[in-house]
């Protein structure tokens, strides 16, 4: 079966966490990338539906649907399982974009596949999409955080130079 590029649609979810107390902070790197993403291809993710956000467009002549899961990081899984069930949407063209504390500030790290690394988000998605052949942008948070302060780090927000990157 040949399948016409134009018809393959990409979901791209952003991960973090859903409440004004949330904004902003380092664990919601997702939930920002996706909103820059929207700003700048005018895609409106405001549709509540299959436990997010989402909002569908076109970037770089290709179909997306933008993804926002509302269900908590730990949760991410269920609402990505049923976008993806929903849209039919195979595997292969699912990117999944969270925040990763071994990468610096704003670095980047492409992955095709892989382990959840201790990423309680990724292990949800994992667990629900059965698989972990699914390609994933980290995008670093830094790396000043220490043992025992992991949680509240994560959930702390840039620091104003941070955010000159």
């Amino acid at each position: 079966m040949i399948i016409n590029q134009e018809d393959v649609m990409y979901i791209i979810a952003g991960l973090g966490n859903p409440g004004k107390e949330y904004m902003g902070t380092r664990h919601n790197a997702g939930f920002s990338v996706i909103d820059e993403l929207a700003d700048k291809y005018n895609i409106s993710v405001d549709t509540a539906k299959h436990k997010g956000l989402i909002g569908k467009g076109v970037i770089a002549g290709q179909k997306v649907i933008l993804v926002k899961p509302m269900t908590y990081m730990n949760n991410s899984g269920e609402c990505i399982r049923e976008v993806m069930d929903y849209y039919k949407c195979d595997i292969d063209d699912f990117i999944v974009i969270f925040d990763d504390i071994s990468l610096d500030v704003g670095k980047l790290r492409l992955r095709a596949k892989g382990s959840a690394g201790g990423h309680n988000g990724i292990k949800s998605i994992i667990a629900h999409l059965g698989s972990d052949k699914f390609k994933r942008i980290k995008f670093g948070v830094g790396t000043s955080l220490r043992t025992g302060i992991l949680q509240t780090g994560c959930l702390g927000n840039f620091l104003q130079r941070n955010m000159q990157h």
